[in-house]
Parts: C-alpha cells; structure tokens; sequence
C-alpha cells in the first residue's frame, strides 16, 4: 500500500478520508433510493429538479443527484427500472428473517419503516417501530433530514426506552433496505442490545411497517392538518397515543395494543402466581395455606 501512496501521491491518512466520504456519500444515496419511490409514486410526473428542491438533500449538488436517479430510471421521460438492492460500495444485506417465524409473544420482532410527510413545499419523514406481536408503536422520530441519528436511531433510542427493563436479546428488528438500517453506528447500537438485524429486499417483504405508515399519516395526521414542524412533531405525538391507547383491532379482538399488552401482563403474572402456589404444596398434596392453618390450630 506504500507503494501505491507513493504512485498516486496521496498520504494514507488522506487516501482513508477520500474513502469515508465516498462511503458517506454512497450511504446517503442508499438512503435517498428508499424515499425517492414513495415520493413519486405520489407525484408520477415530478421532474427530478423539482424532486431535488423539495427534499433538498444534504450535502449533494443537484446535477449529482439528478444524474443518479436518472440512472435508476427516474426520469419522467423514462420508464422507472426496478431499485438495485446490492451493489460494490459496500452496502449491508441482512437475512429476511421473517420467513416462517412465529409470533407468540411481545419483543420478538419489531418492524420499522420511514416515510415522508409534506407540508407546503417542504418535505419532513416519520420513522416508526412497532411490535408486531400487540401492534404498539415502541418507538418513532420525527425529522427535518434522512440522517440514520435523525430517524432509525432515534426511533430505536425511544423503543429501547420504553421497554427498558425488560428481555430485548434475540428480538428481531426488520426492516427495509434503506441505509439508515445498515449505518455501522445503528448496527452498533443493535448489536450492544442483542437485536438481530432483519431486511425485506422491497416493500413488499415489510408489509406491516407500509401499512402502519399510512394509517398514520392518513387516518391521523391528514385530519390534525399540521402546518409547521413543531406541529408535525406534537401532533405525530397524539397519533401515536390514539392509535397506541385507544385504537381498536381485529386481530387483537378489538384491543388497542396497550390494552391487548396489558392483558398480557396480567395473564402472565396470574399464571406465575399460580406456579407459585403449586409449588408449595406439601408432600401429601394439600396447598402450603392449609398445612400453615392446620399448625396454627395445634399451636
């Protein structure tokens, strides 16, 4: 590698912060490659100039940008190739571990997504975590950019807080294939709580985490009508305790996942408190309360 230093005339300090920004920059594509579709699915004829204005990315010129997804087949003109889910930059793929998994229980899988909500000519994104077992939103972030500390992270930070406490080791966290999902500091964080790390190739394989946003943002956030960030922040806030608190569901025999939780927790601890009682039977199989009353009574 000296030699090549020495070739290309570049020190290997600097040779390593070339690398880091073109890792950054082809992460933060990898990043943009998973909302741009959402955006125009939504508006089929948006050029990618005016694509480029309203996400208005960081730290990538338009000419850059719009030469990228023009790659992709995003141009107006032209038909949209399917998004490419690999590539040599270095981008993480992870096992889609959903397959023939079996929910019996809270904290065994949680799925995630992010999505984007506008308002005016400004675009913000909503990142969720939900337990797909109660169907409880754990975790979200609202964001002004699609940094990983500003959406995945800041989700996951939340979710790891509210069920602190409590056995997270083995979970699986599944998700997309967007970039904020294998950033090495969320992969970091995952690792140090023992999530194993799950990916969907397209939306399709994260069916659960695509419909929650859009009960979200439609069932709630269309009425609340927000007209600032501070605005989508509080009101995502409310949206979330509805549909955590009071929103009925069918597969949850019409709970809402903190009721359905709760009735978890006091399913679980009455069938612990009679394991209990059980093994404290004496010998010749009468409860431990009326051996302790037939000792009284001799007493």
């Amino acid at each position: 590698m000296n030699q090549f230093y020495e070739l290309t005339g570049t020190s290997k300090s600097g040779f390593h912060q070339r690398m880091k920004r073109y890792k950054d920059k082809q992460e933060y594509l990898r990043q943009l490659e998973w909302i741009v579709p959402q955006i125009r699915k939504d508006h089929p004829g948006m050029s990618l100039r005016d694509l480029y204005h309203i996400i208005q990315p960081e730290k990538l010129g338009r000419d850059q940008f719009e030469a990228h997804f023009q790659a992709l087949g995003y141009g107006v003109a032209r038909k949209r190739r399917k998004i490419r889910t690999t590539d040599s930059t270095g981008v993480k793929r992870f096992e889609n571990l959903m397959m023939d998994v079996k929910l019996t229980a809270v904290n065994q899988v949680w799925v995630s997504d992010i999505t984007y909500y506008r308002i005016d000519e400004r675009f913000y994104y909503l990142t969720f975590i939900m337990d797909l077992y109660s169907r409880r939103i754990v975790g979200y972030s609202v964001s002004r950019t699609l940094r990983m500390v500003d959406t995945s992270l800041k989700a996951l930070e939340r979710a790891i807080q509210l069920r602190k406490g409590e056995k997270l080791n083995g979970l699986i966290f599944h998700s997309d294939g967007g970039g904020q999902y294998y950033s090495d500091v969320f992969l970091k964080r995952t690792k140090e709580v023992g999530i194993k790390n799950s990916m969907g190739k397209t939306a399709i394989e994260n069916p659960y985490a695509e419909r929650l946003n859009g009960i979200i943002k439609n069932n709630y956030l269309r009425h609340y009508n927000p007209q600032t960030y501070q605005q989508l922040t509080r009101m995502t806030a409310k949206a979330i305790k509805m549909y955590n608190e009071q929103k009925p569901h069918q597969a949850l025999k019409k709970l809402s996942p903190v009721q359905f939780e709760l009735l978890i927790h006091n399913t679980n601890s009455l069938n612990k408190k009679k394991k209990r009682t059980k093994k404290r039977k004496s010998d010749n199989g009468k409860p431990y309360f009326f051996n302790q009353l037939k000792t009284v009574n001799a007493i």
